[in-house]
């Protein structure tokens, strides 16, 4: 009962594992189209920045930062301001966990749908395989139902249960290759995101934190006077 059941399935073929394939590359360029337009539109303006920076780590104020870094928008933008609000709040230690969190966040943000290309990309080829296998199964079935032209039938039947490997292959492919870039660029960025976040920190942790808060704070009572 079971032997016939699992042969009823054999027998239908690669052509819904082609479907499957076809349809997993169809979810893949999708993913990569969507995490092409986040890093877009998450993308910070790198002049700009590196001016705030400068400016900060040659002596500037922290707010000047913050007002700079609220312009601006984007990782390194969301990471930095996170850690500056929470210094004007809480000091250096404050600012070390809201970048570390931020950070945390961020990575989650940048690597979502990523693990369907990465799994894709690992068994498309074995996917085909199957199909492969299942092609050759109903070509032999087909074999032993008629003799006649029995070898042109069993070579039609391979050639085309083969196509699923091929086809499996071509999915595999470029999903590794995107799987390998996006990562490979996630991982420049937060590389980039937490050494300009250190160096921002060691800024902080060099002045005193009543005194750095103090000049925030007067400088915010004189922007909500001026308005």
């Amino acid at each position: 009962m079971l032997g016939q059941k699992l042969l009823s399935f054999a027998l239908l073929g690669a052509e819904w594992v082609l479907w499957l394939l076809v349809s997993l590359s169809v979810v893949c360029v999708a993913i990569a189209i969507e995490r092409a337009i986040f890093a877009s539109l998450n993308r910070t303006a790198k002049v700009p920045l590196e001016t705030a920076l400068a400016a900060f780590l040659k002596g500037g104020s922290a707010q000047d930062l913050i007002q700079a870094l609220a312009g601006l928008k984007g990782i390194e933008a969301r990471v930095l301001q996170a850690g500056m609000d929470a210094a004007a709040e809480g000091g250096p230690d404050a600012a070390e966990e809201a970048i570390a969190g931020t950070i945390l966040f961020e990575r989650m943000r940048l690597e979502r749908g990523l693990i369907i290309i990465g799994t894709v990309g690992a068994n498309a080829p074995f996917i085909g395989l199957f199909g492969t296998v299942l092609g050759i199964i109903r070509a032999f079935h087909e074999l032993g139902q008629s003799a006649a032209d029995a070898g042109a039938a069993v070579m039609s039947g391979i050639s085309e249960a083969l196509v699923a490997t091929a086809v499996g292959l071509m999915v595999a492919i470029p999903a590794v290759v995107l799987y390998n870039t996006f990562q490979r660029r996630n991982k420049d960025l937060l590389a980039r995101v937490e050494s300009i976040a250190h160096l921002v920190l060691a800024r902080v942790k060099s002045v005193p934190a009543d005194d750095d808060r103090n000049t925030i704070e007067t400088r915010r009572a004189h922007s909500v006077g001026g308005v």
